[in-house]
């Protein structure tokens, strides 16, 4: 892989982690109700989950999809109604000390939730998709290129997506109070539902 096509891999991969999605929507949420610290295991397992569906994709199981679209149409439909839930979920959250003490969940997403949301996570199929039709060298350069993919998204991925976590953990001070809470939250919540509109 020559040095300009490598400079194009590595901005794709940049721009695409970086911008609004689920995976961030969910790290900014994180960051904030739970630390940077604390939400490393779902920036991890989001960074495995995608290097599964680069590998997967590279080694023809991306092909399912242009042999049987419908498969992506049933990936959307199960991404928007997780999505929606799941910004329901962010949006109705515990506001007080009380309700938060007492909420089933006090923890932040583990590694392996954080890497299976993946496979419902249409973004993530479409950088998967995207960068090994794009950046994929045909023949014997063939596995090389694709480790190149995966190593770049892994490398640029991380810090990337650790942006969100990060400003979601520095506006913890700022949501000292349950009125800013349940903004915050009826914020994140909208925000969450708004990704549809990239994915759908």
């Amino acid at each position: 892989m020559d040095t300009s096509l490598l400079i194009a891999l590595a901005t794709f991969a940049f721009i695409s982690t970086v911008t609004p999605g689920p995976n961030n929507m969910m790290l900014l949420a994180s960051g904030a109700q739970y630390g940077y610290r604390r939400s490393l295991p779902h920036m991890l397992g989001i960074v495995i989950g995608v290097a599964g569906l680069m590998v997967s994709t590279l080694l023809g199981i991306g092909a399912l999809f242009n042999l049987f679209p419908v498969l992506y149409s049933v990936l959307k439909v199960l991404g928007v109604a997780y999505l929606l839930w799941l910004a329901f979920k962010i949006a109705t959250g515990p506001v007080n000390e009380i309700e938060i003490k007492s909420t089933k969940r006090q923890r932040p997403l583990k590694w392996w939730e954080g890497a299976l949301f993946q496979l419902i996570n249409p973004k993530a199929w479409m950088m998967a998709l995207a960068s090994v039709g794009t950046f994929s060298s045909p023949g014997e350069h063939y596995t090389e290129s694709g480790i190149a993919i995966v190593t770049a998204f892994a490398v640029i991925g991380f810090p990337s997506i650790s942006i969100w976590a990060a400003v979601g953990a520095k506006i913890r001070v700022w949501l000292s109070s349950p009125i800013r809470r349940r903004q915050f939250n009826l914020t994140m919540g909208a925000a969450t539902a708004a990704t549809l509109f990239l994915i759908v």
